[in-house]
C-alpha cells in the first residue's frame, strides 16, 4: 500500500467513524463527492489544500511524521 492509498483509507475510516456519507463529507468540505471518493480509493494524489479542507470537515489535524 502506497502513501496515497494509506491516506485515503484513513480518511474513509474517520469519515465512517463520524457517520458521514461521501456526499455529506463533500458538502462539509466544499468539494465534489467524486473528489472525496477518488481520494479515499487512492486514485487521486491529494494536494495540501484539498487535504486541509477534508481534515477541517472531519475536525482532525494534519500530522506529519
Amino acid at each position: 500500500m502506497n502513501e496515497r492509498e494509506r491516506i485515503g483509507k484513513r480518511i474513509a475510516e474517520i469519515r465512517k467513524e463520524r457517520c458521514y456519507t461521501v456526499r455529506q463529507l463533500a458538502e462539509l468540505a466544499n468539494l465534489r463527492a467524486a473528489t472525496i471518493s477518488n481520494v479515499e480509493n487512492g486514485k487521486f494524489s491529494v494536494g495540501i489544500d484539498i487535504l486541509a479542507k477534508i481534515c477541517d470537515a472531519l475536525e482532525v489535524k494534519i500530522e506529519i511524521m
